[in-house]
């Protein structure tokens, strides 16, 4: 598994990295091509590999295969960034702060909704309130990107949604990835 080392980094604060620094180490990393040609891509589902980010980030470099995406899902109140490193990503986000506890089913208040798309060494970063679902809209082209997140990420919170209707449907847990 390749290995990607960030170089020492002064942090904004004591708190790891910031979000600007994380978008910083995942623009660097997707200009790596070795790295990005090292990732083996599947026709069928995401694959991935597990990098060493910035300041103890927990970061990944991750194939979309066309038509493939997240769903929609927060991280657990960790800060992060991504890039596109080939192909084209579409995001869809939500541009308002929604409650972390204590709710299944949330009706959005209409203009919430936000859409970017990033082209080859484009990113974006977010705070550690952000609900969005990532897309490769693509019919027959690969996507690859870099991502970052601090702290590593605790949980993600996965939503399923019908109109403006969110609904929590799972929480996931780090160890469930392996």
């Amino acid at each position: 598994m390749p290995d990607v080392r960030a170089s020492a980094h002064p942090h904004a604060d004591a708190g790891g990295p910031s979000a600007s620094e994380l978008l910083d180490f995942v623009r660097r990393t997707a200009e790596d091509a070795a790295l990005i040609a090292s990732l083996p891509l599947d026709p069928e589902g995401r694959t991935w590999i597990r990098l060493n980010g910035p300041g103890g980030a927990e970061a990944w470099l991750i194939g979309w295969p066309p038509g493939t995406g997240t769903g929609w899902h927060d991280h657990g109140g960790s800060r992060g960034a991504f890039a596109a490193a080939t192909g084209e990503l579409t995001e869809q986000s939500l541009a308002a702060q929604l409650p972390t506890e204590g709710w299944k089913t949330l009706e959005l208040a209409d203009g919430v909704d936000r859409e970017r798309r990033l082209g080859d060494g484009r990113g974006r970063a977010f705070g550690p309130h952000h609900v969005h679902q990532v897309l490769n809209l693509s019919h027959d082209t690969h996507a690859v990107s870099v991502h970052a997140y601090y702290p590593p990420l605790p949980l993600m919170r996965r939503y399923s949604r019908t109109g403006q209707v969110l609904r929590l449907e799972e929480v996931e847990r780090p160890e469930e990835w392996a």
